[in-house]
């Protein structure tokens, strides 16, 4: 199949960028602002059950006459997400580190952001170029569009995008866009495809849709905070919003699912994610303590309650992560340690020994690493196939993760506008992540995508065997 202009097209700012499956131009795309080459795409022959796509006025299929659909005017990427349209009405965190993920891997992620922007945007310091990088951190690789949801019309547009999108994902109030027509099934009415994902700090019951929730304030309620810290001390949050981004994998994780099933069926469905639930399902260990054991654990500092050696322990200069997860790793610790003797002591024999008996292991434990400093016990340690490692401060962190070839730091955008970024941690064989954009001004495509949302998006039946598919899927 070739994709040519008509030649009365709008510049791409206005319409996307073509996109068809397993294409390749013909000639370099985006070279002047305006889409005026051929695109040799081959044809996808899978069967699909996915809905119908829309046609796209200004684009013909080369030979027929017939408009290009709108599956083809997406984004131009790469990746394993690449066509479908993400329309994410979420902010802060947990919404927007999920649809990052989604764009990293090639879905053309929209960002509907209110006349005042994401609430991180003013999240600072620390900032980059005036921009603050909490907001940098979890935005790259999106377009942005200022719409204020109480004006009419930009509701309707808000609407519109919904329609056109494969998935809506959201982080408002439970039941709070149902005064715009943006309520999952308002959006599923107009669009039966949808996958329409929901991220709440409770849950949307009756009991639930009310409690406000920010990922400090389900730390504290779901247990979290009883687990960190000394046992003789206070109870600590972590340094990180665990649960916001538990959550936000979650709702990928949802996302994806239901791509798989709207492909062998054709529906769509509503996905609810909630930072509660993600955390009871996240402290895996712990919740199965008291509901599978009846015990109720409790912060022990920077000890296991189920391991040892497994916390920090003092070298001549500070500590060394060691863990010994089994008999083996153990036996080998004692080995280069010096410390023979206490593979065969019966205290110390299995792990339940080694846990029940940690008072009496640590110091001989401790004594013999006071020695050497932790660099040297690194090396030997890591060398016997014992798992170890330093307390490092982040930029440590991300130097080691250089030194050992994992290159985490990437460049997104183009030219002077490029950020550093952290690199998307999945590896693909054949279809990468990319890093085509830096995370976007407020409403910086806003002009652009205004007017793709006003141009002509007519339902197209001919290329499915759905009766009446109002979302833009891929043709079989």
């Amino acid at each position: 199949m070739v994709l040519t202009m008509n030649r009365s097209a709008l510049p791409v700012k206005a319409l996307d960028v073509i996109r068809t499956d397993n294409f390749t131009p013909s000639s370099p795309l985006l070279t002047d602002g305006t889409i005026g080459q051929t695109l040799t795409a081959t044809t996808d022959t899978r069967p699909l059950n996915a809905p119908a796509s829309r046609p796209c006025e200004e684009l013909l299929v080369a030979g027929t006459g017939e408009p290009a659909t709108e599956r083809d005017v997406v984004r131009a990427t790469a990746g394993p997400l690449a066509g479908l349209i993400v329309a994410d009405f979420s902010r802060i965190l947990a919404g927007p580190y999920a649809t990052m993920l989604m764009a990293d891997l090639g879905a053309d992620v929209i960002k509907v952001e209110g006349p005042g922007g994401d609430d991180t945007r003013t999240w600072q310091p620390p900032v980059r170029d005036g921009i603050a990088t909490y907001y940098l951190g979890v935005n790259r690789n999106k377009r942005s569009i200022a719409l204020d949801l109480k004006n009419d019309e930009d509701a309707a547009l808000g609407r519109e995008l919904a329609d056109r999108a494969d998935i809506l994902l959201e982080n408002f109030k439970p039941g709070g866009l149902g005064r715009f027509g943006l309520d999952y099934q308002s959006v599923a009415d107009r669009n039966p495809g949808i996958i329409y994902a929901s991220i709440s700090g409770f849950g949307s019951g009756p009991q639930q849709a009310a409690l406000p929730g920010y990922d400090l304030i389900v730390q504290a309620i779901s247990g979290l905070m009883s687990l960190t810290g000394d046992p003789n001390g206070p109870p600590y949050r972590a340094g990180v919003s665990v649960f916001d981004i538990m959550a936000g994998l979650h709702a990928t994780i949802g996302v994806l699912s239901a791509l798989h099933h709207r492909s062998e069926t054709g529906r769509g469905q509503h996905i609810e994610v909630n930072l509660l639930s993600s955390a009871l399902s996240a402290m895996a260990n712990h919740s199965s303590a008291y509901v599978a054991g009846g015990v109720v654990p409790f912060r022990m500092g920077n000890a296991h309650p189920s391991l040892f050696p497994y916390e920090p322990l003092p070298c001549s200069d500070g500590d060394l992560i060691i863990t010994a997860g089994n008999d083996g790793q153990f036996r080998r610790l004692c080995e280069v340690l010096g410390l023979a003797e206490l593979i065969e002591d019966p205290r110390f024999a299995h792990n339940q020994d080694r846990t029940a008996n940690r008072e009496i292991l640590r110091p001989l434990l401790v004594e013999q690493l006071g020695r050497r400093t932790k660099a040297e016990w690194f090396a030997d340690i890591i060398a016997a196939g014992v798992p170890c490692g330093p307390i490092n401060t982040i930029d440590q962190g991300v130097g080691f993760a250089s030194d050992i070839g994992l290159d985490p730091v990437v460049q997104v955008g183009e030219s002077d506008l490029a950020i550093p970024s952290i690199r998307n941690p999945i590896t693909f064989s054949e279809t990468p992540p990319d890093y085509r954009l830096a995370p976007p001004g407020l409403d910086e495509q806003g002009a652009e995508l205004r007017a793709w949302l006003r141009s002509p998006a007519t339902v197209n039946t001919s290329t499915s065997n759905h009766p009446e598919p109002k979302h833009p899927g891929r043709a079989k």
